[in-house]
């Protein structure tokens, strides 16, 4: 491997489909990549011209272009390291004490 591959980003071009719900049941948006590309920790992407505001009750579903940038190896490798700490935040734990009667 050569050194520039420790922190050169790439950047691909795709299309994607965006989902997005706005219900009782529901309040969501998600991206599906339609492509092969394998989204990795640290990759980033950007969806062009999604929508991002829709009536109460609505599901819509939209084919956009999505820009792909590919974290470099040492920013990967950070988000990974970096990923383990920041999961122990959604953990809530509480010492109570408790009278037993």
């Amino acid at each position: 491997m050569n050194m520039l591959g420790l922190i050169r980003r790439q950047v691909f071009e795709a299309p994607c489909t965006v989902t997005i719900e706005h219900s009782a049941d529901s309040l969501h948006a998600h991206v599906d990549i339609d492509s092969d590309l394998d989204i990795q920790p640290g990759d980033e992407v950007l969806v062009h011209d999604a929508p991002t505001d829709i009536a109460f009750g609505e599901t819509l579903v939209v084919t956009r272009m999505a820009t792909i940038i590919r974290a470099s190896l040492i920013e990967r490798l950070w988000t990974q390291f970096a990923g383990h700490f920041e999961m122990t935040e959604l953990y809530e734990v509480s010492f109570t004490e408790r009278r037993i009667l």
